[in-house]
């Protein structure tokens, strides 16, 4: 089921060679150009339309009465209330320790340099609705957003026609839970562009979107392309792709689990990319027999065959562990398992990934739900150089300078050399003009 790539017996650079999910997300950025800046111009009325050609449906009012949030959360079913409880619980202890405080460096005596970190003041927060429902996507967006300080918190997800018009019913509840009353039901590039641009929400004109500063959530190509477009109007978090999980593996792992492992991300998408890296021929062939037995009986066999087969998912083979932690560190997944014997210290040479689970009993699917991690990460990719959705992500440093008299003085000759040097004058003049006799 899975092709087979083998990097065996050469020193060939593994980057062009790894499988990954083919996207032109600057096609999609042209194809929804018109909508956003038909939301620009129009606010709800281009909404609307979007929403009734998009997503089938033409609600006339799109926020979510508060009401129907708390219905939502009085319907939730027990054990689900209590799993995302637990949820909300691990993320928020793992999330509270990643808080930053003020710092004060004194350079000189009378000379400091004062680091604050400040809350982003207001961040639209994007649920996906398409293949699956994703309350979790709340609980991961919402709980370090609040933690760093967050003032005004609004989330968007698509209108369900089962729901009449309004998000998925578990979303609405997970909002409830976290204490989020502003919901939208909007999907796709015109929900983007509403947080970016803000828009009267209703036909009368009566409720207001206000715009936001930052946006985040993962979603499909269609809000990929709008954050894309809108990068620089508002903040960013990441262009997020097709999910993505890579295993190194050797033979000491139980062919069972990888291949569990494997079918679990096949079956978000079937651009889903499974990818798995070993020097065992034998665990291979093991976890090929595995997935024959296991995708059959899973419930989105088709979609998960269909990832399986694609040209994003594979099985690496490579001569021994040093070679799949290169493999690995080039492929730079977004989740990355190590099923390895002395699995930490695998895990903890790697370089690139955007969350990993050492051992056998740290599935990709407890982080994302239970383990306390954030599951909005980074794909193709991305994980050499950006991290997952943390507090970090909502907070932003701002130097505080406070220099005195002395010594400003004592560090102005340096000033107006480095001034004239780079030929900006009235930069120089900006320090002399304070101390006219002694610089003159």
């Amino acid at each position: 089921m899975l092709k087979r790539i083998d990097l065996r017996g050469g020193g060939r650079d593994p980057r062009r060679l790894l499988p990954r999910a083919q996207l032109d997300v600057s096609v999609a950025v042209e194809r929804i150009r018109p909508v956003v800046e038909a939301v620009r111009e129009h606010g709800y009325a281009a909404i609307r339309e979007a929403s009734e050609r998009f997503d089938g449906i033409c609600p006339d009012v799109l926020r979510v009465p508060a009401e129907a949030i708390a219905a939502a959360e009085g319907t939730l079913d027990p054990e689900v209330r209590a799993a995302l409880l637990e949820s909300i619980s691990r993320a928020r202890r793992v999330h509270a320790d990643q808080r930053r405080t003020d710092h004060t460096t004194q350079v000189v005596p009378g000379g400091t340099v004062t680091e604050r970190w400040v809350p982003v003041e207001r961040v639209g927060l994007y649920v996906p609705g398409g293949l699956a429902m994703y309350p979790s996507t709340v609980v991961m967006n919402v709980v370090p957003a609040q933690e760093a300080g967050v003032r005004s918190l609004v989330v968007v997800s698509p209108p369900q026609k089962e729901n009449g018009g309004l998000p998925d019913s578990r979303v609405l509840a997970a909002c409830a839970l976290l204490g989020v009353d502003e919901v939208y039901a909007v999907g796709g590039a015109q929900a983007v562009a509403m947080l970016a641009y803000g828009a009267s929400v209703d036909a009368e004109g009566g409720a207001h979107c206000e715009p936001v500063d930052m946006i985040t959530g993962p979603g499909n190509i269609w809000v990929t392309a709008a954050k894309r477009l809108l990068r620089g109007v508002v903040g960013i978090d990441a262009e997020a792709g097709p999910t993505e999980i890579a295993i190194l593996a050797d033979e000491s792992a139980d062919p069972a689990h990888v291949a569990a492992d494997l079918i679990s991300q096949a079956e978000h998408d079937p651009l889903a990319a499974s990818v798995l890296v070993t020097p065992s021929v034998e665990l291979l062939e093991a976890v090929e027999r595995e997935l024959a037995r296991q995708v059959p009986a899973t419930k989105h066999a088709e979609r998960v065959t269909t990832a399986l087969t694609g040209d994003q998912s594979g099985v690496v083979l490579v001569d021994d562990l040093d070679a799949g932690l290169r493999v690995v560190d080039a492929y730079a997944a977004e989740h990355l398992e190590i099923q390895t014997r002395d699995a930490r210290e695998w895990a903890l040479r790697v370089r690139n990934a955007g969350a990993i689970f050492v051992g056998a009993w740290s599935p990709v699917s407890l982080g994302d739900y239970c383990a306390g991690s954030n599951h909005v990460l980074p794909t193709g990719g991305c994980a050499r150089h950006s991290s997952g959705l943390s507090v970090q992500s909502f907070l932003r440093g701002i130097h505080l300078v406070e220099y005195s008299q002395d010594a400003l003085r004592e560090v102005a000759p340096h000033v107006v050399t480095l001034a004239t040097v780079e030929d900006l004058p009235a930069h120089g003049q900006a320090v002399r003009a304070r101390f006219p006799e002694a610089l003159s």
